[in-house]
């Protein structure tokens, strides 16, 4: 079996990537030292069971797939890992002074791609590394949802639910890193105000999915029905100022008459309108 006999159930698939890059195709020996780790790679948290697995595994038969390198842009003589750090790190526990290389060309972008492809059909991320891996593509080389999701082979949908975790409080996000709570119980929290109260609940009582999202319900319920109770006064004077600018006005006051006013605008021009209102009247 070939070097590139990799599988493709993902997107492009890593043999693509590879095809779209500059390959030295023959198969090197580096030191483990020679290494360095991918600058940009998503994966944070290696399993450090599965990582005694492998490296009992490569006592045993050796590194088999080789790791494809670059040339490190940081570090002089040495090569930065863009996808195989597990066999790295794994090597290295098996006391082996070389591993297997390909050498590629590839820029930051197509370095990146190779790391998320390959974790990803590994499915060797959590649900965090792999949202913020998307993230990466979307912030810093322009990226959007859609082509993410043509790129990974991914739903838009798989997508979008991913990104949206990253917006939980960073306590979630923890739990989530941490393999306390899984994607689907995670996602039922998202737009939550409590959301890591109701998250350790939910490992506390250990929860289904179905089960997390009726309890969610119910918060929701709760949310909803302090909306409703709002003093009939402020409701009253809400309409009044919606009444008298045209825009949507929310009046949130305190048990101690300290609050917030909010003024919702859906262009420039009606931001200015609130503008020019407030400085002709102040």
């Amino acid at each position: 079996m070939g070097p590139f006999r990799i599988k493709k159930g993902l997107g492009r698939g890593l043999s693509s990537l590879i095809g779209d890059a500059k390959v030295n195709s023959n198969v090197n020996k580096l030191s483990v030292s020679d290494l360095v780790r991918n600058k940009l790679q998503p994966r944070k948290i290696f399993d450090q069971k599965n990582l005694e697995e492998l490296t009992n595994s490569i006592k045993e038969r050796g590194v088999i797939q080789p790791i494809i390198v670059r040339n490190s842009q940081n570090h002089t003589d040495k090569y930065e890992i863009i996808a195989g750090e597990r066999r790295w790190l794994a090597a290295q526990n098996a006391g082996l002074h070389e591993i297997p290389v390909v050498i590629t060309e590839a820029d930051d972008l197509k370095s990146l791609e190779f790391a998320i492809v390959e974790n990803v059909q590994r499915h060797d991320l959590n649900s965090i590394e792999e949202a913020n891996g998307y993230q990466k593509l979307i912030d810093q080389f322009g990226y959007d949802q859609e082509k993410v999701a043509k790129f990974i082979g991914k739903s838009r949908s798989h997508i979008s639910n991913c990104l949206r975790l990253l917006t939980l409080p960073k306590e979630v996000i923890t739990l989530i890193e941490n393999g306390n709570l899984s994607q689907g119980h995670a996602k039922v929290l998202v737009g939550l105000e409590n959301a890591f109260f109701v998250a350790k609940k939910i490992i506390d009582k250990k929860l289904s999915v179905r089960q997390a999202e009726n309890l969610v319900k119910i918060f929701k319920t709760k949310s909803k029905s302090k909306y409703i109770l709002k003093d009939p006064n402020l409701k009253q004077l809400e309409s009044e100022l919606i009444n008298k600018i045209g825009l949507n006005v929310s009046i949130n006051n305190k048990k101690n008459n300290s609050g917030s006013i909010y003024f919702e605008y859906k262009n420039l021009d009606q931001l200015n309108r609130i503008i020019e209102i407030i400085k002709i009247n102040y």
